[in-house]
């Protein structure tokens, strides 16, 4: 059975590292492109009540390390749920979603002037471009957390290639 204590902490661990992966990546992004990618993830423009704070930069990515937590943790118990168990179904599913909501996500570039405009077709394409190697990653470090004992040693679940 699948330990949800166990669960829990690796989907922090993963979480935490994936999302500090997007985010360097999307900086250094910006700070070569000058697309306002990384802006655009630190964007709570259209978040009420809480867009009318501003927040140092450092609380901005602690938003974005939650949300990552917070699928992490959704993620494991879908693929362990739905017995997910190759490496390449794991991967797929989580780089698929991944772009899906970078997809969904784009336009409330709309919601700010700080970031890229709607019709910019580099910054999306940057965008996602991070969002599939976030959901890469993401789908690495749970098959990697599940193939490490996460679920019953009595199951036969193979995490094949």
């Amino acid at each position: 059975m699948y330990s949800i204590r166990g669960g829990l902490h690796q989907a922090v661990v993963s979480g935490l590292f994936s999302g500090l992966f997007l985010a360097t990546m999307l900086k250094i992004i910006e700070q070569i492109t000058h697309f306002k990618v990384y802006t655009l993830l630190l964007n709570i423009d259209y978040i009420p009540y809480i867009k009318n704070f501003v927040f140092p930069e450092i609380i901005e990515v602690g938003f974005h390390l939650i949300i990552s937590i917070a699928l992490t943790g959704s993620l494991h118990l879908l693929i362990t749920h739905r017995k997910v168990f190759t490496r390449k179904k794991i991967i797929v599913m989580c780089t698929s979603l991944c772009f899906f909501i970078g997809v969904a996500l784009f336009p409330t570039t709309m919601f700010s002037d700080k970031t890229p405009a709607l019709s910019s077709i580099p910054s999306l394409a940057y965008w996602l471009i991070g969002h599939i190697a976030y959901g890469y990653v993401l789908g690495e470090l749970i098959t990697r957390n599940l193939s490490n004992g996460r679920l019953n040693r009595n199951s036969n679940m193979n995490f094949m290639t």
